[in-house]
């Protein structure tokens, strides 16, 4: 079953460039992955810098496996030191 996720991040206005910078990449080798469907960057167009990373995985399992790549831990480390809150993630499965 194909999981969905959402995942919502709010970086400091100070440092937009800099987080676009990291989610360029991160997006680059997330969508190499096996069972990755799904992985796009939107940015709100209300609110500056908050972000949204719309994922959809083939299973848990490869959701479970993504949490592990390199390129996700450098872009948490990287990312944590110019957030303004804690990265909100929602994971569901389609009802209709």
């Amino acid at each position: 079953m194909n999981l969905h996720v959402i995942a919502l991040f709010k970086f400091n206005e100070n440092y937009l460039m800099d987080a676009v910078e990291l989610f360029q990449n991160l997006v680059k080798e997330t969508r190499k992955e096996e069972g990755c469907l799904q992985y796009d960057l939107i940015e709100d167009k209300d609110n500056k810098g908050t972000f949204f990373m719309v994922e959809l995985w083939e299973s848990v399992e490869h959701h479970n496996r993504h949490n592990g790549q390199d390129h996700l831990l450098d872009f948490r480390k990287d990312a944590s030191k110019i957030m303004e809150s804690a990265v909100e993630v929602y994971k569901g499965f389609k009802i209709y």
